[in-house]
């Protein structure tokens, strides 16, 4: 396995679609260890402490305790995400690393006003500043060469053909739940006690920026619920 890991590193696409097949087939738990053992180290997890968040951090922690847990303050999270990370933190005694823009939120304002109401090209900058720039700089100063996330088809159209694994970047990509359902998830956190962000039982399914999240009860499709429609992502699952 390690010769075809090494493949997969240098780009060579049958190594990783081999890759591929094996972890389709394996279950989020056998994803988790088979990555701590054959992908290259340092390893990561990052979380934006969402609705179901806990489900990741508890899975990946089992394995690996003190792996570093990357969260993105970008300054205008939601109360209830604030006290959702101190909550997750403390009960799942996690690593937690925040990274945040390297200017502060009234400083962006004031130099570039609130670029979340500037359409398409506002957002994209300020994704770059609040979340794309801290993340890279906290893969780097990681070492970072393996990267876990939460990510899940089931959670957007856009993500609808995600593999368990991508090599971009010069560095591996390992999403251990890929192919769970809503109820996959629910059924996990109901096992283990675990707790919804504490927004979710008012509608919030896909939770961000205060200035750029909608509930269900506000919009009419799960992808409305992100940047006013204009867009699901932020950028993150794309980063290079």
């Amino acid at each position: 396995m390690r010769a075809v890991v090494d493949n997969a590193a240098q780009g060579d696409a049958d190594a990783l679609i081999e890759i591929n097949e094996e972890l389709e087939a394996q279950s989020a738990d056998e994803r988790v260890a088979w990555a701590l053992r054959h992908l290259p180290g340092a390893h990561v997890l990052s979380s934006s402490f969402g609705a179901q968040a806990a489900v990741a951090l508890h899975l990946l922690t089992q394995h690996a305790p003190r792996i570093p847990v990357v969260v993105l303050d970008t300054g205008y999270l939601f109360p209830e995400t604030y006290g959702f990370i101190e909550t997750l933190s403390e009960r799942l005694d996690l690593n937690l690393q925040v990274y945040r823009s390297k200017m502060s939120p009234a400083w962006i304002e004031s130099r570039h006003g609130k670029l979340w109401e500037q359409g398409i090209d506002g957002i994209e900058q300020y994704n770059e500043l609040t979340k794309l720039e801290p993340m890279r700089r906290a893969l780097l100063e990681n070492g970072a060469q393996s990267w876990f996330s939460g990510l899940r088809r089931a959670q957007a159209r856009s993500r609808a053909n995600v593999r368990p694994l991508e090599w971009r970047d010069g560095k591996f990509r390992i999403y251990p739940m890929v192919d769970w359902t809503d109820r996959d998830v629910g059924l996990y956190l109901k096992k283990h006690q675990l707790p919804y962000h504490p927004m979710w039982d008012r509608g919030y399914v896909s939770i961000g920026d205060w200035h750029t999240t909608r509930s269900l009860h506000e919009v009419d499709d799960v992808e409305a619920t992100r940047f006013m429609g204009l867009q699901r992502e932020c950028g993150l699952h794309g980063l290079s």
